[in-house]
């Protein structure tokens, strides 16, 4: 039996927590993600489900079998084959009437703004080291107004940090500019986890390998992302509710049970992450844990 599709009947069970008026402003709104793997991926059907009506997508890596701990479109069936298909053939089979634009090139300064157009709002979903594609879509979203929402998959938690037209730009919080690749890694680092929650239970310090741009993950992290990251998303959509935004951010951690606010004023030029990355610095350079 082929069932037909019905948008008020798929997503009825969020009324409530939203109004129908709310709903129908998430089914006007387009979303962007770059990065289809661990937490673009699970981003994706997450907003969909949410019924989110449009999406710009990207991403030009094929899934393989070290995906399968964690990305939503990794299974034996789908080794081989582009995640940018796959993530769209998935998020069409729960809303076909999804306006979806894909970017199975990347992305880059070429084709950024094809990307942004008509987007109300950016979640990132791109490999930790990817920097350089990072950095282009954060300016370009500051440039354009485009709020950005960013969800980091650490240990056994997520840490959250969001971007809002008007507030503290991306590059005045992280200050990337003129720093080597391995600098504004952990910059990067540094700057969406401030608090560390995640580094107490790191049982095998030499996976966490910044030289081969690699590092450990759990389906748990990436799930929490999608989930928290989403529910900033439905705040900044629908104006609803405080949201939290640079220089403060978000960072929950399920095997420690905690939860921490973090306040960086300056970003990372506070005498705080200063610190902080000294050490960060000298760990890596001796692959000591931190």
């Amino acid at each position: 039996m082929t069932a037909s599709f019905n948008y008020e009947q798929a997503f009825s069970r969020n009324i409530g927590w939203v109004t129908d008026a709310e709903q129908s402003v998430l089914r006007s709104k387009r979303i962007a993600i770059a990065g289809l793997g661990g937490v673009g991926g699970s981003h994706l059907l997450t907003l969909t489900r949410l019924g989110i009506g449009g999406f710009s997508i990207s991403d030009m890596d094929v899934f393989e079998v070290p995906n399968f701990n964690r990305q939503a479109g990794a299974t034996l069936s789908n080794v081989g084959r582009a995640k940018c298909e796959v993530m769209a053939e998935m998020a069409t089979d729960i809303n076909p009437e999804l306006e979806l634009r894909t970017f199975d090139e990347g992305i880059n300064a070429g084709n950024v703004d094809a990307f942004l157009e008509g987007v109300d709002l950016y979640v990132d979903g791109l490999d930790f080291f990817a920097l350089e594609a990072r950095k282009t879509v954060f300016n370009a979203c500051s440039a354009k107004g485009i709020p950005v929402v960013t969800a980091a998959p650490l240990g056994m938690g997520t840490a959250i940090l969001n971007f809002l037209p008007g507030g503290m730009t991306i590059e005045e919080y992280f200050r990337f500019e003129g720093h080597s690749e391995k600098e504004q890694a952990l910059r990067f680092m540094l700057g969406l986890s401030p608090a560390l929650l995640q580094m107490g239970y790191l049982v095998d310090q030499t996976k966490a390998d910044f030289e081969a741009k690699k590092g450990p993950s759990t389906p748990m992290a990436c799930e929490m992302c999608a989930g928290v990251a989403a529910t900033q998303a439905l705040k900044i959509l629908l104006k609803r509710g405080k949201v939290i935004s640079a220089p403060r951010g978000l960072h929950f951690d399920a095997y420690r049970n905690k939860y921490k606010i973090t306040w960086r004023p300056w970003g990372n030029r506070n005498p705080l992450q200063q610190l902080g990355l000294m050490v960060a610095r000298r760990v890596v350079a001796g692959q000591n844990p931190l």
